[in-house]
């Protein structure tokens, strides 16, 4: 079976997605970290990714990466809760149509 890939919109709208359930639950998991970090490195390659995107994008990743080999999960997601608005909102402004 062939896999379709998603379209760079979706990948962002999933990535956001992602984020807001972090921000909202508090809590999340290992494959969704992984998840976020396959979305960024696919969203990296994009040409519409100017330099201040590209900042939000490693901050994400970042953190995805801190997460994915924290030793509490809801712990990291609750230090990084003032941060989530800010990338959230940044990559809302990303249009990659």
């Amino acid at each position: 079976m062939n896999k379709l890939p998603l379209n760079e919109q979706y990948q962002l709208s999933l990535l956001q997605d992602i984020l807001r359930n972090h921000q909202i639950d508090c809590c999340g998991t290992v494959s969704e970290y992984e998840q976020m970090q396959r979305l960024i490195h696919s969203l990296q390659g994009h040409k519409q990714v100017n330099n201040e995107m590209n900042n939000t994008l490693v901050d994400v990743y970042n953190y995805s990466l801190q997460g994915q080999n924290a030793d509490n999960i809801d712990d990291h997601i609750l230090k990084h809760k003032e941060n989530f608005e800010q990338w959230i909102n940044n990559l809302n402004d990303l249009n990659l149509t």
